[in-house]
């Protein structure tokens, strides 16, 4: 079986993690997974905002009611925003496509990772997920928020799914 199935069959969403720190080198590698992908018309309109301290990461934590827990206890965050003064209708699948990426690359390097919904939400204040994160770190309007990638050792390992698990019943061909 094909390396990149194995390790998409193998990838789960990581929620429990040792509070460790993730080593630069690792960081930079996930980063780069993002900076690499698929954009419309090469226009790339992702920014990424990496944090790292704890008294940030327990902050954001907050950023979104009853899901972003996690990040009290992740290693990093990669906090994806699409800049919107970019001429690109599709933004949000470009920035998509880069979290995908990262997440892979976290799981191809051993670490867990989370991806935890922005664009659309409510923070446990009551306010847009989006302003919560960026009053938090200080990023302009023009920066829409696609989602927060949380990164961390993981204090355990679900099993992956096996082929015989994908749903091919859901693959039609040529005609619905």
């Amino acid at each position: 079986m094909n390396d990149l199935l194995q390790l998409m069959l193998k990838r789960r969403s990581i929620r429990k993690f040792t509070g460790e720190s993730i080593p630069v080198d690792k960081i930079k590698l996930i980063l780069q997974a993002g900076l690499a992908s698929a954009t419309s018309k090469n226009r790339k309109p992702w920014e990424f905002v990496v944090v790292q301290e704890k008294e940030t990461l327990k902050a954001l934590a907050k950023c979104r009611a009853g899901a972003a827990k996690m990040l009290e206890n992740a290693g990093c965050a990669i906090v994806v925003f699409g800049d919107t003064s970019v001429t690109s209708d599709v933004w949000v699948e470009d920035c998509s496509i880069a979290m995908s990426n990262m997440h892979l690359m976290a799981d191809a390097l051993g670490l867990g990772s989370c991806w935890i919904q922005g664009r659309c939400r409510e923070a446990e204040n009551g306010q847009s997920t989006e302003s919560f994160c960026r009053e938090l770190l200080g990023v302009p309007e023009n920066y829409a928020l696609e989602a927060i990638l949380s990164v961390g050792v993981p204090t355990e390992r679900p099993s992956g799914y096996a082929e015989v698990d994908l749903k091919m019943e859901k693959v039609h061909w040529e005609r619905f």
